[in-house]
């Protein structure tokens, strides 16, 4: 998308953004390890993009924040090789997992929860040993003795 086009979009998302934002009455019960549909929207450079009228992806949550607050990570169905890249099937169903584009969202933006919607205790922990690995996370953090 170039130019024009992706311009366009970004004002349709602001649009939408502000009525997502703006919805005070709607409350999402979520937990980790659901996959849901969610509202990412237009976004810049390489960052992934939402697709349809509610610029939608699917996203696996990862951390629980808070009711308000989720990290998530997208998934995708296209090929993908590399270190940010992890690939795992279930159910006969192939998911790669895009770690790079792990980010901090509100709960606002779910949409709903996909078909099949929870990842396995095992492939959840892959994710996170993955992302231990790429955030050069070795230990859990310790206080250090003032």
């Amino acid at each position: 998308m170039e130019g024009r086009e992706k311009l366009e979009k970004m004002v349709e998302w602001t649009k939408l953004k502000i009525r997502i934002h703006s919805n005070e009455k709607r409350i999402i019960y979520f937990n980790e390890r659901e996959i849901w549909w969610a509202s990412v929207g237009v976004n810049i450079g390489n960052e992934v993009d939402g697709k349809n009228g509610y610029f939608e992806r699917p996203i696996l949550i990862l951390k629980k924040i808070n009711p308000n607050s989720l990290l998530a990570i997208p998934p995708t169905t296209q090929e993908k090789k590399g270190y940010y890249y992890l690939e795992l099937s279930s159910n006969a169903e192939k998911k790669i997992f895009i770690l790079s584009q792990i980010r901090l969202i509100s709960s606002k933006r779910l949409i709903r929860k996909m078909k099949n919607n929870i990842l396995s205790k095992e492939d959840f922990l892959i994710i996170k040993e993955r992302l231990a690995e790429i955030l050069d996370i070795k230990t859990k953090p310790t206080i250090l003795a003032e």
